[in-house]
Order: C-alpha cells, then structure tokens, then sequence
C-alpha cells in the first residue's frame, strides 16, 4: 500500500458524525509525548499535517485524518499528562474510552510506546482495555533512533511481557530517520485487508 494523499478532516471532542464518515478506521493512543503526531506526519509524507510538539498534551481532542480517501488515521489524546487537572485527565480519558468503545468503523489500533522505558501503567491500562472491546492492536516502539540496535533488542522483551505481546509482532519506528516506517504501513495495510 502506497500513501499518496492525506488530509486532515475534523477534531472531535466526542464521537459524532464527521466528513467521510463510513470507511474503516485506524487509531492512534499511547501516552502523551510519544510521537503519534510525527508518526502521523511520517507515515503521509507530510510534516505539517499533524501538529507535533516539544509540549506534551498537545493533543486534546479526537483528531481525524483522511488517507487515500480510503480510511480514516484517528489521533487520540495521550494520556498520562501530569501537568492536566483531574478535570481534564477525565475528560480525556472518557473522550478515548468513548471513542474506543461506541466506533462502529473502528477495525485496528496502533499503540505507540517509547522503546526507551519499560511501559506505564497507562500503556498495560490501553493494551487491556483494546482487548477487552476486541479492538485488535499493534505496538510500536517509537523514538526508536535513540538507541542502538543492541539496546532495542534488550528492550523489545520487556515492553512485550509488560503489555502481553511478542516481542517479533512489534515495530521498531523513528519519525526521525524513517526507521519502521514501511513496516507500520504493512500493519495499517493488513489491518484493511490491503496486503499486496
């Protein structure tokens, strides 16, 4: 599969009807800070599509993105923001459980966590809780660029135990040097039966 077109759509602050709406969705979660808007930006070949930024909690609503005209990339809010109130974490938190939960087009999620450190309990919360609506999901390992291919050999075992998942099912990725991202293209294309 070839991204050849990409193009932000809507923000939603919950589930409701947006532009396009009808084709098969792919979600984007992981904590804040963990490079989703770069993966996003990387993955289109397009680095002003989704803001990125050095600030975490950036993301603060449902941000859809059309791809191909052919599915939907739907970039969650991150979550584990220290710096929000309760008031917000919660408000977030429902934004993506509702999201998660009530999405009809929803066929796969692509959970990013930073190869770097051992997952939080966030990230064991998301991984739970995709399995417990039967939302199949990838994990893949950003910021990928910052270690050596040794030290992510060492890593990839511990993020696997931690979220119950095969070190060989995830992806390594950096939206730095492109590390992955072919990889992460094959996950969006298998999870749209687009395998070629």
């Amino acid at each position: 599969m070839k991204i050849t077109k990409a193009a932000y759509v809507a923000s939603l602050e919950k589930l409701k009807p947006f532009p396009g709406q009808g084709r098969p969705e792919i979600a984007l979660a992981g904590r804040s800070n963990v490079g989703k808007s770069s993966l996003i930006n990387a993955l289109c070949n397009n680095k002003n599509l989704a803001k990125t930024s050095q600030q975490p909690g950036k993301t603060r609503l449902i941000n859809m993105y059309g791809v191909n005209e052919e599915f939907f990339l739907a970039d969650l809010p991150g979550y584990g923001f220290a710096r929000a109130s309760d008031a917000e974490i919660n408000r977030w938190r429902g934004m993506i459980e509702g999201y998660i939960k009530q999405s009809q087009f929803l066929c796969h999620a692509l959970l990013l966590v930073d190869i770097r450190h051992e997952p939080t309990q966030g990230d064991s919360n998301m991984a739970d809780y995709l399995r417990h609506y039967g939302i199949p999901f990838s994990v893949v390992c950003t910021k990928a660029d910052k270690l050596s291919a040794a030290q992510r050999g060492r890593n990839l075992p511990v993020i696997g135990r931690s979220l119950k998942v095969q070190p060989w099912e995830m992806v390594c990725f950096s939206a730095l040097n492109g590390l992955g991202r072919d990889d992460v293209v094959g996950l969006l294309a298998k999870a749209l039966n687009r395998e070629e």
